[in-house]
């Protein structure tokens, strides 16, 4: 039963909420009895209070970070509850049991000393506390924001560096986005205790001017008598307010002021002020010499003595934590040497490395001006948004054992790519244009093979005005990793990310998912398949088009050739987009039909998909002659297209890919309708075409 009360009441905490507020606001308007009001009160202080505890027991400020809507629900439920005890009193001369004993137990009966404690109190809490409180939250506010930048980049670095996770590197963002957002919320909210400190005054005298002119003119009271009963009333009604709302501002301070923590409030206080037996020594000689200067003594002396009490035993303790900390740590060290050596952690092989010689480490360092990791960053993001795919984290990290300007790719332990490039130059290529007259060290582009130049930075000016095409060392090394990554994406993809990817689809399309995986295929299948887009450079962004697709051919085949055949069918006009020109033109290569029937019956089939079975001697031809159709198409200023049947191209593809990587290779099923082929050339065993 209690079980389920509780269960409904957490599951219309909203509902709660908002007819709170509403009340809230009714209280302002709706007269209350005088019982009803002493229970009010009561729930007024004991939120101040258990607000106060919350902000003591805190350990980080984004534990309480509902303070700034508690502390605008907290004021208006207090000026609600000083405007339906100002109607009581007006009206009926009293405003319940609380206020009544407030008035007559803190200041016992003296209007004088009680309005005096009220202004001390108010004055207290406007000028001191919410003063300050104000203050810390603007500049923690103005801090907070203009560190976010920082932090933010700091966590990317940590990612690509594979300190962290991109899980972890979420929930980091995430908590900034929340420490500004508290902030900001704070700097506002502190203005809601400033504005009910001022009101409190006002309240104040209005309620004494006014239960003044009515117990004068309305009850016929003597000035004396009504200007006693209603100043006191007042002043135990500004207390009862005023005491919780200096809690709440109190609350308000120390949560504003308290830096994160791993303890509380109370045992970083402990901790900080207790450590030190050589300060309470100190400051037990100075209030003895007080003492001895003519000052009371025995106040001065018990506070001393203590002082001296807590310090020598403070150095005791110390001196055997020390002791067992040794001791502990001795102990650590034996049993660690008895242990075998845990090696797993050598198991682990990153998915990619960027190795630097020492000369490009000032690359990655921030302090030196350094931005590769940014650049990383922004790979990621690039790769992502082009190839659909995620890139995992790219260690990055020094080798000694490479030369100086050196850098090494690899993937899974295996070097991929290397170069050199020199940090402080920059790289210029002349595209053609006349070289003479600007030295520098011949190199080749590492991402293309280009010719190129590494020249000072004083001859940039002169080579961009000759027309040269000039980059800075970080551009060219990622430009490396961005062509690798895009060369080398259907090797990186793994199950693992093929999981990822899925499930962000099934957000998307959760029947599509679960119709084809696991039944129609498995997870291997599929990432089979994106491998395969992914080696020609084909997006797989559109993940759901993907599957349906999948799903739609799985049934009749489980051929991964067949099946990734028909899935670029379904992205033919994205396959396409880049290949148009103005006027959708296609300018493609054909083959023969008597070297495609040759290529088609020397298909065989395998149990991972098919292979060409080709004769070495018709395919040296073969190659021979496409070679020379592919320059000639270069010549022209055009992409290399060859068009040939479904069955032939994958095969084609993977024949030619090595000696002819810029070869695109479609299939006529590719060619949608609207797309103008023209032809080009035509590839046979005989070179005229």
């Amino acid at each position: 039963m209690a079980t389920s009360v509780k269960k409904r009441i957490l599951d219309n905490t909203d509902v709660i909420a908002a007819l709170g507020l509403v009340s809230i606001v009714v209280m302002m308007v709706v007269p209350l009895p005088s019982v009803l009001l002493d229970i009010l009160i009561t729930l007024n202080i004991t939120a101040s209070v258990l607000t106060l505890m919350l902000a003591i027991f805190a350990q980080d400020p984004l534990e309480f970070s509902s303070l700034p809507s508690l502390l605008l629900t907290l004021t208006l439920f207090r000026l609600s509850l000083n405007i339906s005890a100002t109607r009581l009193i007006l009206l009926d001369g009293h405003a319940g049991e609380i206020i009544q004993q407030f008035g007559e137990f803190v200041i016992r009966g003296d209007a004088v000393v009680g309005f005096i404690i009220f202004i001390i109190l108010v004055l207290v809490q406007f000028i001191v506390i919410t003063k300050g409180a104000e203050r810390v939250s603007e500049v923690a506010a103005r801090f907070t924001l203009d560190a976010m930048p920082g932090k933010q980049m700091s966590i990317d670095a940590d990612l690509n560096a594979g300190m962290i996770n991109e899980l972890q590197a979420r929930d980091r963002r995430k908590a900034i986005q929340q420490e500004a957002d508290f902030y900001g919320a704070m700097d506002g909210s502190t203005k809601f205790v400033k504005g009910d400190a001022i009101a409190a005054i006002i309240i104040l005298f209005i309620n004494i001017i006014g239960g003044f002119v009515t117990g004068v003119l309305v009850q016929d009271m003597p000035m004396l008598e009504a200007l006693h009963k209603y100043t006191l009333l007042t002043i135990g009604e500004g207390l009862v307010s005023q005491i919780p709302a200096l809690l709440i501002s109190t609350a308000t301070g120390l949560v504003v002021t308290r830096a994160a923590s791993e303890s509380n409030l109370g045992s970083d206080l402990f901790k900080q002020l207790f450590t030190k037996p050589k300060a309470l020594f100190i400051t037990a000689g100075v209030l003895s010499m007080l003492a001895l200067l003519g000052l009371p003594k025995p106040p001065l002396f018990m506070v001393s003595a203590a002082l001296i009490g807590v310090g020598v035993m403070l150095q005791r303790n110390s001196k055997v934590s020390v002791v067992e900390e040794s001791a502990a740590a001795r102990e650590t060290e034996i049993e660690e040497s008895k242990k075998p050596e845990n090696v797993l952690n050598l198991l682990q092989v990153d998915h990619m490395e960027l190795e630097l010689g020492y000369a490009l480490i000032a690359l990655v360092d921030v302090q030196q001006g350094g931005d590769l990791l940014d650049r990383i960053v922004l790979i990621r993001r690039q790769i992502a948004s082009e190839l659909g795919f995620i890139v995992p984290v790219i260690r990055v990290r020094d080798n000694m054992n490479l030369q100086p300007n050196q850098y090494v790719i690899k993937i899974r332990g295996a070097e991929i790519a290397s170069g050199e490039i020199l940090a402080d130059h920059y790289m210029a290529m002349s595209g053609g244009f006349d070289d003479e007259g600007i030295p520098g060290t011949p190199t080749k582009e590492p991402a293309f093979g280009l010719d190129a130049k590494w020249i000072n930075s004083m001859y940039r000016e002169q080579a961009e005005l000759n027309g040269w095409m000039v980059v800075d060392a970080p551009t060219v090394l990622a430009t490396h990793i961005t062509e690798v990554i895009k060369t080398q994406a259907w090797e990186i993809l793994s199950r693992q990310d093929v999981k990822t990817l899925i499930e962000h689809a099934k957000e998307l399309a959760p029947a599509v998912v679960d119709e084809l995986i696991p039944d129609l295929l498995s997870l291997g299948q599929v990432q089979k398949v994106l491998a395969n887009l992914l080696r020609e450079r084909v997006s797989i962004r559109d993940m759901v088009s993907i599957l349906e697709t999948l799903s739609d051919y799985a049934q009749g085949t489980k051929d991964i050739d067949r099946l990734t055949e028909h899935v670029r069918q379904g992205l033919a006009r994205q396959i396409l987009q880049p290949l148009l020109g103005k006027d959708k033109s296609l300018p493609v290569m054909t083959l023969d039909p008597q070297i495609e029937q040759q290529i088609l019956d020397s298909i065989q089939p395998s149990d991972y998909g098919t292979y060409l079975a080709l004769d070495p001697k018709i395919l040296h031809v073969l190659m021979k002659n496409l070679t020379h159709e592919v320059e000639k198409v270069v010549l022209k200023g055009l992409t290399p297209v060859i068009v040939c049947a479904p069955l032939v191209r994958i095969n084609l593809k993977r024949v030619t890919e090595r000696q002819l990587p810029q070869l695109m290779v479609l299939s006529y099923n590719e060619l949608v309708q609207g797309v103008q082929v023209q032809a080009v050339g035509m590839v046979g065993m005989d070179r005229a075409s």
